[in-house]
């Protein structure tokens, strides 16, 4: 099809409509009608929409910008009107990375806001904005992962606007929260509003991410500091803190810009202490401006039902380190004393008498509680059995048209039974038509090999550079193949890959298959066909085993090497971001996931590889529960120990089960081989790719999530949307 030409007139008409100005400020990428209409369901005064609170929100624009992909459509390279050419030049130019994320929770939020803006569900976001990100990483083959800071600009980001004060224009505008010290001596603190913009893919309807930006001149030194870095660890007031200015910010955000939403989604329990504000201001309306000295237990435990009607919580990990508990000394550095009456009184932990456990106040104040699959219900009914009955599952999904590959995605436009699948995961279910058509079958296996070499092609460019660096840096290669010559020092497509990267934490055992390595290599060597084991993925910075985990990786790549005579080759890849993730998602054969049962409550990488075709080898742990399919979409391996096992939670290294699920691996690693090698069995392979397109993809999509989550929000939707999402909620139902 020929492809259509515009004129200058057409691509400057084009820009104009592209740019929208309120009081707030100009924003690129939709219309004013649109901007106008989002701001409309934000602010009505009915309440109906959602304010959805993250610590993190994962949005790199080099995986996912309707924006810049239209721009290429018109051919647009600027303007001659300064105001359109400069927002241009933005998006097509401008830095592509928004590192306020760390890895799952803050891209499932990235995703989520995606599937809201797709099903025009009017939600604004509120997260932090770290000057300094997560962290960047180096890996060293000697000393493991070398973490180092980095500043980004946001200025220079396309999407990120600067909020201007409707009052006078010409200064941002700044919001005003306060903080406390001993003996409730109050500090200002002030953050300046961003907004990223999730625009939907026919760029007509978005979601704001509303970005506080405490590092401002107005807050105190200690203010600032500890807004700089996501999740910074270096001291557990630095935590607390910085939980703290995410919750104590919602409000007056959301005062400031005039959002009305009845129903607010915590994202995890880091934005809870919002529920405290939420409390004294019920408290204030009731009780007066003497509250504090009014109020009875009997008046905090009724407003807390009050405000518990407004809140949905969504709890991601049974693992002990994802729930935050701080020593009540030091929330009396920051807090204010009447504060420190409502957090004995609901967020007390029998088993730390001296910490606030503020997941038990998370759990305590909402009107529901969401697991994020069938088995992590079960497993959160265990661990806090006293708000069993309102705990349901929603199980996550990913945003399908972020991660499917270019090549997958030219594939599946051509043909007609899967018409329209960027906007309707549904008509996925249609490839089961498709299982038997050799044309189907022939061009996915060519988008497969094609997305295998853009992923082996950037591995051996990686090691060159690696190469170049040993003569150059301090830094001795994460990778054992930097230290050969070229031909054996590279990979080569074809050859059965197999894709593993996470957050490095023990629970999640990234070393497991690598537990007797003779046994592996046996395998290996049995077939006699290069097999390439690729990881990724960070340690947090405090977490010493976790850190310890990715230097076990390294080491076992010389014995992995030699013991197979050249055949297996172990490659490490540093400063694993979206980008790396959506590369090896789509470019492996096999996704692997070795979490120890039932610790993993979801998992979502194992759901982006399937939206490409590629088969899992996974725990029967967390969505993969769900996803096996009895075997139709991949493998399954290792000890199904039931959720009720007086070991089940536990995270003590006697209790990881290497020797038994290591051993299960070997077993079915033989089996996959010979399915993929073996000409005879080949289709068998491709049988388990197209059933995940079938049966995975319209299954686990965000749109069927943000469906499932319209239900808990109560929202009166137009007719329109809601056929639509009725249709998304109709593919699967988490709560059985």
């Amino acid at each position: 099809m020929k492809k259509k030409s515009y004129s200058l007139v057409d691509k400057d008409k084009a820009l104009r409509n592209m740019l929208a100005s309120n009081s707030l400020g100009d924003f690129f990428g939709v219309t004013k009608e649109t901007l106008d209409l989002v701001w409309s369901y934000l602010t009505s005064p009915s309440g109906n929409s959602v304010t959805y609170v993250s610590m993190e929100i994962g949005a790199d624009l080099d995986v996912y910008n309707p924006v810049k992909r239209h721009l290429l459509s018109l051919g647009v390279t600027g303007s001659t009107n300064p105001k359109l050419a400069y927002h241009a030049k933005r998006f097509l130019f401008g830095p592509e990375k928004i590192p306020n994320y760390s890895g799952g929770l803050g891209v499932l939020a990235g995703d989520s806001l995606k599937s809201f803006a797709d099903c025009k569900i009017p939600v604004a976001a509120i997260s932090l904005l770290y000057r300094k990100g997560y962290f960047s990483q180096l890996v060293d083959s000697k000393i493991g992962q070398i973490n180092w800071s980095s500043e980004w600009r946001p200025e220079e980001t396309a999407t990120l606007y600067l909020l201007k004060d409707p009052q006078e224009p010409d200064i941002p505008l700044e919001i005003e929260i306060p903080f406390f010290e001993l003996s409730d001596k109050v500090v200002m603190a002030y953050a300046r509003i961003w907004i990223n913009m999730e625009i939907n893919d026919n760029m007509d309807f978005f979601v704001p991410e509303i970005l506080l930006d405490y590092g401002t001149p107005s807050s105190p030194e200690w203010i600032r500091n500890a807004a700089q870095q996501l999740y910074d660890s270096s001291s557990e007031k630095a935590k607390a803190l910085q939980r703290r200015l995410l919750g104590a910010g919602v409000l007056p955000a959301m005062n400031a810009l005039g959002i009305t939403s009845r129903t607010i989604h915590l994202n995890e329990q880091h934005g809870v202490s919002l529920v405290l504000h939420m409390i004294a201001e019920r408290l204030k309306e009731q009780l007066g401006d003497d509250y504090q000295m009014l109020a009875s237990e009997a008046d905090i435990s009724a407003a807390a039902a009050i405000v518990a009607k407004h809140l949905v919580y969504t709890i991601h990990t049974p693992v002990k380190a994802g729930h935050d508990l701080f020593n009540r000394n030091i929330y009396k550095e920051i807090g204010h004393s009447f504060c420190q009456r409502i957090l004995l009184q609901l967020a007390d932990d029998q088993d730390n008498p001296a910490s606030f456990n503020f997941t038990n106040l998370a759990m305590r104040v909402n009107r529901a509680t969401n697991s994020v699959s069938r088995l992590h219900k079960e497993v959160t009914k265990r661990q806090f059995p006293q708000y069993a009955q309102k705990i349901t599952a929603i199980t996550n999904g990913v945003h399908h048209p972020t991660w499917i590959s270019d090549a997958k995605a030219e594939v599946y436009d051509s043909f007609p039974e899967l018409e329209n699948w960027r906007q309707d995961p549904s008509v996925f279910a249609n490839a089961e038509l498709l299982l038997h058509n050799k044309k189907f079958r022939t061009y996915l296996e060519e988008a497969w090999a094609t997305d295998n070499h853009i992923l082996i092609r950037y591995i051996n460019q990686m090691l060159i550079n690696h190469r170049s660096q040993k003569l150059t840096t301090w830094i001795d290669p994460p990778n054992f193949l930097s230290h050969l010559d070229d031909e054996q020092g590279m990979l080569y497509p074809g050859a059965f890959t197999i894709g593993f990267a996470r957050r490095f934490s023990t629970y999640k055992r990234a070393d497991l298959i690598f537990e007797d390595i003779d046994a592996l290599t046996g395998i290996i060597n049995e077939f006699q066909q290069p097999v390439n084991f690729v990881y990724a993925g960070k340690a947090h910075p405090s977490d010493e085993p976790g850190k310890a985990l990715i230097k076990l990786i390294l080491d076992c790549q010389v014995e992995l090497y030699e013991k197979s005579h050249g055949l297996a080759k172990l490659i490490f890849i540093p400063g694993y971001d979206m980008s790396i993730a959506k590369m090896m998602v789509a470019g492996v054969h096999a996704w692997l996931n070795s979490p120890k049962r039932p610790l993993e409550a979801s998992g979502t990488s194992g759901m982006k590889a399937a939206m490409n075709a590629i088969p899992n080898i996974s725990i029967i742990d967390g969505w993969w529960a769900e996803g096996y399919n009895d075997g139709l979409t991949g493998w399954k391996f290792g000890y199904e120990l039931p959720v009720d096992d007086i070991n089940a939670l536990s995270e003590h290294p006697n209790t990881l089960l290497y020797a038994e699920d290591s051993i299960s691996f070997y077993k079915v690693f033989k089996e996959i081989l010979a399915t993929f090698i073996n000409p005879d069995l080949r289709s068998n392979y491709i049988d388990k790719c197209i059933r995940n397109i079938s049966i995975n993809c319209p299954r686990f999509s965000t749109h069927r999530m943000v469906a499932e989550y319209a239900l808990r929000y109560d929202l009166e939707l137009p007719p329109s949307v809601e056929r639509k999402l009725e249709k998304f909620r109709s593919l699967y139902q988490s709560e059985i």
